[in-house]
């Protein structure tokens, strides 16, 4: 047998295993084979299990939530702005929240998730301000007061904070002073941008799977074992709910408050992990703009946000005040359906993840990785509204605009009927 000096180091930290390889040992088919079957039980038990079981409990429990939603009033009714024919249930941030925290429970049994316990405490009660705003109506001053105290709570709690800028214009850690009100503005900032993509079908919740598809990739591969399960917890619980409202009609069901501003608080909550000096993707990937990675996963809510805020403060009037000025309502003005919109917005966000991805690959320092990203966000965003916003309609591309929206409507197709009624028996 050959002498290869491995070393195999396992600690648990936070609910997180990881297996250093160093020096001292021999290699043997016996440790091999426990290498093996290591790595197979951490993908498994905590990452396809927490997946599917939450995704199996949401579809278990959305029935429920729905008869309940109804039987009380709990209903989005038509209105001037609302895009739906007909009264639609809001509690389908309870039926996600559902899948997340019984599914971290039953994780817990088989993968030490007790770590989650900050961040399951920060959703619950995003979960509950959501609830009473869309029973009572809250006003914006009391939703963001409540929300920066819970920014402040996890920062607090799991000692984690956006205090570095690893390597961004050649700044790295920051000072408290400043790290912690740009923690709590950026906090603030991506709960609201997802509250505020909250416009048509499948849009909040398809995005959020991406972002956490993406981001659980990176924690993955960085080996940060808790911020995977809750990547994978959210986008398991995400899905059911979101082929209920795409496809379904008796079954459908709108996130509402609820779900928008508990994904905010799991969206930051990631950032806030990815960011932090401590921070394992930023250790594992040494080259990689961590700073410009989560504004590309987060592109097109930050910048389209920033975009409509900016334009209703210019007119005189709240940043809060709604409108329909987003990048969705142009989809949905050329003529694109819900889905088409959906699927546009999030692939022009997946698109930005790609170029950011792409000149990380190349090389390019943490600077030129941001300055890219933000460049494509407000070409994206800025650019492409008032671009087509300006555009004749017998031009070119908004006829090509007009085509894809035509063929956006599958809605009458007999492949989305099927799920249709799929989804509806559930």
């Amino acid at each position: 047998m050959r002498k290869c000096n491995i070393m195999i180091t396992t600690f648990r930290n936070h609910g997180e295993i990881i297996w250093r390889i160093g020096v001292f040992s021999y290699l043997c088919p016996l440790i091999k084979i426990i290498m093996e079957n290591i790595s197979w039980y951490i993908w498994v038990f905590g990452g396809i299990v927490p997946f599917l079981l939450s995704m199996v409990l949401v579809f278990a429990v959305h029935p429920f939530v729905v008869k309940i939603a109804t039987s009380r009033g709990l209903t989005d009714n038509p209105g001037e702005r609302k895009l739906q024919q007909r009264p639609v249930p809001v509690l389908g941030g309870v039926a996600v929240f559902f899948g997340i925290v019984v599914g971290a429970g039953v994780t817990s049994m088989f993968f030490n998730s007790h770590a989650l316990f900050t961040s399951i405490v920060a959703i619950t009660v995003m979960m509950y301000i959501g609830v009473l705003d869309d029973m009572l109506g809250l006003s914006p001053n009391l939703r963001l007061v409540l929300e920066l105290g819970f920014v402040a709570f996890v920062a607090w709690m799991d000692q984690v904070n956006i205090n570095d800028l690893h390597g961004v214009f050649g700044i790295g850690m920051l000072p408290v002073y400043l790290s912690a009100p740009l923690c709590i503005i950026s906090g603030l900032g991506i709960i609201n941008a997802i509250n505020m993509i909250d416009g048509v079908d499948g849009l909040a919740s398809g995005f959020c799977v991406m972002a956490c598809g993406v981001f659980g990739i990176a924690f993955w591969l960085s080996y940060d074992g808790t911020m995977a399960v809750l990547a994978a917890l959210t986008a398991g619980s995400l899905i059911p709910f979101f082929f209920h409202n795409v496809f379904g009609k008796e079954s459908k069901m709108f996130i509402g408050d609820a779900g928008s501003l508990m994904m905010g608080m799991i969206m930051t909550i990631f950032v806030m992990h990815i960011l932090d000096n401590g921070s394992r993707v930023s250790y594992s990937f040494p080259n990689m703009g961590v700073v410009a990675f989560t504004l590309s996963v987060l592109s097109v809510p930050v910048f389209d946000t920033l975009r409509v805020m900016t334009g209703r403060i210019i007119k005189g009037v709240s940043p809060f005040h709604a409108d329909r000025s987003h990048l969705h309502h142009l989809f949905l003005e050329i003529g694109f359906s819900h889905i088409g919109t959906s699927v546009a917005v999030i692939s022009i966000d997946f698109f930005t993840v790609l170029c950011w991805l792409a000149s990380f690959q190349l090389g390019a320092s943490p600077t030129v990785q941001l300055l890219v990203v933000i460049g494509l966000g407000f070409l994206t965003t800025t650019g492409f509204y008032y671009v087509v916003r300006r555009l004749r309609h017998e031009q070119l591309l908004y006829r090509c605009l007009r085509w894809l929206a035509q063929k956006s409507h599958v809605e009458v197709g007999p492949m989305f009927q099927t799920i249709r009624k799929l989804m509806d028996r559930m």
